[in-house]
């Protein structure tokens, strides 16, 4: 797999123009608060994907216009092939953020694709994926997947039974970057996927979406300097909802996360982090829909489907996959598709007819999702043919790449 670094200059897009919104000292924020109160987003950086879809054409980074006073609102407006075929685009990050707000020579000008995990020579951990840092509690943690020989095949229960999937959280020193500690999951925490600690950087507290397991964990440092974690069962039918994906808003106020088989998306108050409250659900797919050939069954016996509206005329196939928060917290981006392979096996019509992305209106006071009818980007009717849409980036940063110090 690739690595391309794309440069993204401040200027214009196919005419339109991108403000850099960084302070004048460096890039970012001063604050998650302050950022909360930055100007509204206008555009917005998707990862497409054509690997594994039968294409033989490179993946690229599209740009979606989501100002809704623009004539071309929900369209993509540029696209950035990369210079390969086959790279199978991923996760994303900035060479700066919010974290370098105190030094003037810092900008925001690369976003790298896919970025990478690392360790010190001799501390590498059997799997990786995501990972968050809190610089003041010196302490980067990282979460585990699975075996690339096992997941580049489709999901196969089987390899979980065989120890090729993950439910390991690996706690490194910041920004030494040895390993200190591993904590195991058990079986309440395989594939350990998404993972991000409160924005307020003086919090030792976070939490991690362990995907098969249908669980959010929470991770604390204790007394003695150590890391630990509790398990809050949120979900947990005998089908896995899948969390692929969540994030928390700026404020430290609200989480939400994605099932992408179930096909709903949550809100939870979490003011409170040991005692998360379900105030808001919306479902934008997935296998419980009417018409699916999944149906669930209550404890009484009886069996039901959810309703899935259609938005402008399209009806939602797959489930919601990556989600992206504005900064301050009322819109939620959602696109669809997970990994090329894990699509074809689980929602194929999606590798088929291509993915979309929605935007969900977000009630920030008493709680609350709902989908906005009036947008609708449809990356099945792409120049090049139907693509996967995956991770979303603003270009002034987002509560899922800006970290405080």
């Amino acid at each position: 797999m690739a690595t391309e670094v794309v440069v993204l200059q401040h200027g214009s897009i196919d005419g339109t123009q991108v403000v850099n919104h960084s302070c004048c000292k460096g890039p970012g924020y001063a604050t998650p608060l302050d950022a909360m109160a930055g100007p509204r987003e206008t555009l917005i950086y998707v990862t497409c994907v054509y690997t594994g879809t039968g294409k033989e054409k490179p993946d690229f980074l599209g740009t979606v216009d989501v100002d809704p006073t623009s004539k071309t609102y929900s369209k993509v407006i540029h696209r950035l092939p990369m210079p390969h075929v086959g790279d199978e685009l991923h996760h994303s990050g900035w060479n700066a953020c919010s974290s370098c707000y105190g030094d003037s020579a810092a900008s925001r000008r690369f976003l790298v694709l896919p970025a990478l995990v690392w360790e010190k020579p001799g501390h590498s951990p059997l799997f990786g994926y995501d990972y968050w840092y809190q610089p003041r509690h010196k302490t980067m943690i990282s979460t585990s997947w699975g075996a690339p020989a096992a997941f580049t095949q489709g999901f196969n229960l089987q390899h979980v039974s065989d120890g090729l999937y993950g439910r390991h959280l690996h706690i490194y020193s910041w920004p030494d970057g040895e390993l200190k500690q591993t904590i195991d999951l058990g079986p309440d925490g395989l594939l350990p996927l998404e993972i991000r600690f409160l924005h307020d950087p003086t919090k030792d507290t976070g939490f991690v979406g362990c995907a098969l397991s249908s669980n959010m964990v929470r991770f604390f440092k204790t007394s003695d300097g150590s890391w630990s974690h509790e398990v809050q069962n949120w979900i947990l039918p005998e089908m896995p909802g899948l969390i692929t994906d969540f994030l928390i808003s700026l404020d430290d106020q609200y989480l939400y996360f994605v099932n992408w088989l179930h096909g709903d998306i949550r809100q939870y108050d979490i003011k409170d982090p040991k005692n998360p409250i379900l105030v808001g659900q919306v479902w934008v797919g997935g296998l419980f829909q009417k018409g699916s050939p999944v149906v669930v069954e209550n404890e009484d016996g009886t069996t039901y489907q959810v309703d899935v509206p259609q938005v402008k005329g399209h009806r939602l196939i797959g489930g919601p996959q990556m989600i992206q928060l504005s900064l301050d917290g009322k819109r939620l981006y959602v696109t669809n598709s997970l990994f090329s392979k894990w699509d074809k096996q689980f929602y194929p019509e999606v590798v088929e007819k291509g993915s979309h992305m929605l935007q969900i209106d977000v009630d920030t006071e008493k709680g609350g999702l709902c989908i906005n009818p009036d947008f609708y980007v449809d990356f099945g009717a792409e120049p090049d043919g139907p693509c996967l849409a995956h991770e979303m980036r603003y270009p002034g940063g987002d509560c899922t790449s800006d970290i405080w110090i």
